[in-house]
């Protein structure tokens, strides 16, 4: 007699997704055919489950059971068809006796700790911990608290404080096995983790030995930092980060807060509402200068006179405190509550150097770019305080990582900002968003990007990750020396670039494939046949044949049959 056992562990297992789950030829009990490739990718995992297929219902042998694990923390029962008669609800068994028939494959957790147990008994904590690290994830990540919570108290447990078994380690992972699996599996946006981190590493050194530039002293609080700090910080859009450099070290945002203003914005009333006071254009000027387009409206929010008008539509009628609070609310949910602070110097400082922005305040207030009954010179406060917010290059990152994940902080997996104002303010970046430089950048780069005069540069790799380079030097349009040749030599190395073709451009490593070139078409040592090895499933055999025996296009299929062990011989 046949087992089957599907969980969501097959789900992953299978190549992209399977096509042909068990049909006709179920039904004569003969071997199992499995056929993996895009056609139906994603669609008959769940119809398994549910007792169908895509191209039909599932039609399993008499004697077949279908058999269920308990993942993510709820219990799916097991369906005995042998027990159920004609018209009666088949019979259902506990968690504990699924485990114990269970023929094919172990439980998720299982697998997790065979992968890192590499065929010891045992694991050493650490272990577990390096070998997470090496995905990218941090063992400070919101989504893994119960596991490390989980993972002390039960270290206090041993009598050694430091190993773990097969049940202690299912004790530990078991809340977040699902994230987990994702990582170790390398299914997260960026497989290689480690081997992206080195080349990133690489780039930073590279550009660390910049000289040249001007820290910013317009602003006398920012002429304070030294000009030797640079750091860089990545967060993916699966929460995987990376950080080199002084990137702890607090910085206000100043005109990198702009984006995420607007998007704020966007996201209260509309895009439509907000740009009817402020433009959508690249100006050609100096971001301070006191012009307006040939509708009396700033070109885009990504100059101080769009800026200005922008930060008038955020919470209208409220005080400056409740706006402000409200600022930090959105900012701290975009860094998924890692440091936002706030420079008090700086807005001080600002303040009282602002004669540029006051002058461009009152031509505002002249031409009635601001909604009716605004404040002018409340508003200009407020725009002071929220350029002196301030984060590190890690927190950044997070805010960053946010925008490229359509709204949807990374490390929380809390929605942030709808995906109209992420669009929009990711197209208003890429075109606008380094001053004069602004078309050279989407020219080399061809990325959205933010820079501010406090040496910070916000870029967005949509889908993928987020950065943020911080070096104080400024070049004479106003961005960071260092943070410009980062990007620059991103883009060089990665096919990160807006318009890098994914399948023909081959110069370029894609760091979104396994092996930075091209994508596996194996799991390495969790696939079937390995399985079957490592785990001593002796009673099935998956093994792989010709695609022309299911009809399957051959160029794109994978087959698999499983077959008894009788079969074998």
């Amino acid at each position: 007699m046949l087992q089957f056992r599907f969980s969501a562990v097959l789900k992953d297992l299978f190549h992209p997704g399977l096509t042909r789950p068990l049909g006709s030829a179920a039904t004569r009990a003969s071997p199992a055919v499995v056929v993996v490739g895009p056609r139906h990718a994603g669609v008959a995992p769940a119809a398994l489950r549910a007792g169908g297929s895509p191209r039909g219902p599932l039609r399993l042998p008499p004697a077949a059971r279908t058999l269920c694990t308990k993942t993510e923390g709820a219990a799916v029962p097991v369906v005995d068809s042998d027990a159920a008669g004609p018209g009666k609800e088949p019979r259902k068994e506990p968690a504990t006796e699924t485990r114990r028939k269970a023929g094919i494959l172990p439980s998720l957790e299982d697998l997790l700790f065979y992968t890192i147990a590499e065929g010891q008994e045992k694991i050493p904590a650490h272990k577990f911990v390096s070998a997470l690290k090496a995905t990218g994830l941090r063992t400070g990540d919101p989504r893994l608290k119960e596991c490390m919570e989980m993972l002390k108290v039960t270290l206090k447990s041993t009598s050694d404080g430091v190993m773990l078994d097969r049940h202690l380690f299912k004790k530990c992972v078991q809340s977040n096995i699902v994230l987990l699996t994702q990582a170790f599996r390398k299914k997260f946006v960026i497989p290689d983790f480690m081997s992206f981190a080195s080349h990133v590493d690489k780039l930073y050194e590279s550009a660390k030995n910049l000289s040249g530039g001007q820290v910013a002293d317009y602003i006398p609080q920012l002429a304070k930092f030294s000009p030797e700090l640079w750091a860089v910080a990545l967060c993916t859009v699966d929460g995987q980060r990376h950080t080199v450099g002084d990137t702890k070290v607090p910085f206000c945002l100043q005109s990198c807060v702009k984006p995420l203003k607007y998007a704020i914005a966007v996201h209260d009333h509309s895009t439509e509402y907000v740009h009817r006071f402020i433009g959508k254009e690249p100006s050609g000027l100096r971001f301070n200068k006191l012009f307006l387009n040939e509708d009396d409206k700033p070109h885009n929010p990504m100059v101080n006179a769009g800026a200005i008008v922008c930060t008038s539509l955020i919470k209208q009628g409220a005080s400056n405190a409740e706006k402000f609070d409200y600022v930090m609310n959105f900012l701290n949910k975009m860094a998924g509550n890692e440091y936002v602070g706030f420079s008090n110097a700086t807005f001080q400082s600002e303040r009282e150097s602002g004669d540029r922005n006051f002058a461009i305040g009152y031509y505002l207030k002249e031409k009635k770019c601001f909604p009716e009954g605004t404040d002018m010179t409340s508003i200009l406060d407020f725009y002071f305080q929220l350029c002196s917010i301030e984060v590190t290059c890690e927190s950044a990152s997070v805010m960053a990582a946010t925008l490229a994940n359509g709204g949807f902080c990374p490390i929380t997996g809390e929605r942030v900002l709808s995906p109209e104002a992420v669009r929009d303010t990711l197209s208003l970046m890429h075109s606008c968003g380094m001053y004069d430089f602004s078309g050279q950048f989407a020219f080399h780069v061809g990325l959205p990007a933010k820079s501010g005069v406090s040496g910070g540069i916000l870029l967005v790799v949509p889908n993928v990750m987020g950065v943020m380079c911080w070096s104080p030097p400024l070049d004479k349009l106003g961005n960071s020396v260092r943070g410009i040749q980062f990007c620059t030599d991103l883009v060089g190395l990665y096919n990160f670039h807006n318009y890098d073709n994914l399948r023909h451009f081959a110069k370029k490593m894609d760091p979104r494939r396994e092996g930075g070139d091209q994508r596996q078409h194996t799991f390495g040592p969790m696939d079937y046949e390995s399985l079957q090895q490592e785990l001593a499933l002796k009673d099935t055999l998956w093994k792989k044949v010709s695609p022309t025996e299911s009809n399957e296009d051959s160029s794109t299929t994978v087959v698999y049959r499983m077959e008894g062990v009788g079969d074998r011989n």
